[in-house]
């Protein structure tokens, strides 16, 4: 595997520095963080992914928070470094504590655990 490029923004083509600069108003940041620099490789997948991102992470029946945790849940079990590192980060910044990490944490694992108890006992739906 090669090493992944980084694409900064004055280096980037005009089609990804407007990428950039919806993510930077978006979130109100002054800069973008690594990921959309390696997605920036792949002008298209970028572009797809902070539409789909931005779509499934707006506004809607489940607060930001709670799509935080549901992302950090899901990075933890896909042993995403990145991801969790991230959205921890940003759950962080909506509210979400060191206890409340702790307790994510432990639901995830015992979610884990239980899942593959389930699986492996074959246990059927009742």
């Amino acid at each position: 595997m090669y090493p992944t490029r980084l694409i900064e923004y004055e280096d980037a083509s005009d089609e990804v520095r407007q990428v950039y600069d919806d993510i930077m108003a978006t979130r109100k940041i002054d800069k973008v963080n690594n990921f959309w620099k390696a997605l920036a490789n792949h002008p298209v997948t970028l572009l797809r992914t902070w539409d789909s991102l931005k779509e499934v992470m707006s506004p809607g029946e489940l607060d930001p928070l709670t799509k935080e945790l549901i992302y950090i849940a899901v990075s933890v079990t896909n042993n995403c470094e990145y991801c969790i590192h991230s959205h921890t980060k940003a759950a962080t910044k909506k509210g979400l504590s060191p206890q409340g990490f702790g307790e994510l944490l432990a639901v995830i694992a015992m979610a884990n655990e239980t899942n593959r108890l389930a699986n492996g006992y074959q246990v059927p739906v009742d």
